[in-house]
């Protein structure tokens, strides 16, 4: 399977970093005719939501794979915290900026209150990620975001409406 182009970290001082540097690779035609004028699309952005164990996860891998092959790798996100292993290639991870577990310990809290902490303090540099996201939205065609089974993490919660309203705003995806 081919690797993503584009991978992230998080730094000390609470900021990211690209940890692949610039990437030159483009999956394929983006453009589109407009008249005279050649515009570029905008990636499809899915964000995938569901009960824990409901195979979130497997459909990105499975879809991430299909997209390899038809020459359109995505651009993978994986906001799960509390996932041992992520069997696609993110580009970027939240457990690469926030530990899921000293931040159960750090504030006393359960899983659940953990992967809400953990997705809400993300969240707080959601305007970091989506640099990234805008920087490669020309070279992709998706932006697949792989969610914590705690759906009430993006129906209910602050960070799920600052993901979400990010991810849909004009002035973000232009």
């Amino acid at each position: 399977m081919a690797t993503a182009s584009t991978n992230t970290t998080g730094k000390d001082d609470g900021t990211m970093e690209n940890k692949d540097g610039p990437s030159t690779e483009h999956s394929g035609p983006t453009e589109a005719s407009s008249g005279d004028t050649a515009q570029k699309k905008l990636p499809v952005c899915l964000i995938v939501l569901g009960m824990a164990g409901s195979g979130k996860t497997t459909f990105v891998q499975r879809l991430t794979v299909y997209l390899h092959t038809k020459k359109s790798p995505p651009y993978v996100i994986n906001l799960d915290p509390a996932v041992h292993e992520v069997p696609f290639p993110a580009n970027i991870d939240i457990r690469d900026t926030v530990n899921y577990k000293e931040v159960m310990k750090q504030y006393g809290l359960g899983p659940n209150g953990g992967i809400v902490t953990s997705l809400n303090l993300f969240a707080t540099r959601f305007d970091q990620v989506m640099k990234f996201i805008e920087k490669k939205q020309y070279d992709h065609e998706y932006v697949l975001i792989d969610t914590p089974g705690q759906i009430e993490v993006f129906t209910w919660s602050a960070s799920g409406t600052i993901i979400t309203e990010s991810l849909v705003g004009p002035q973000h995806l232009q």
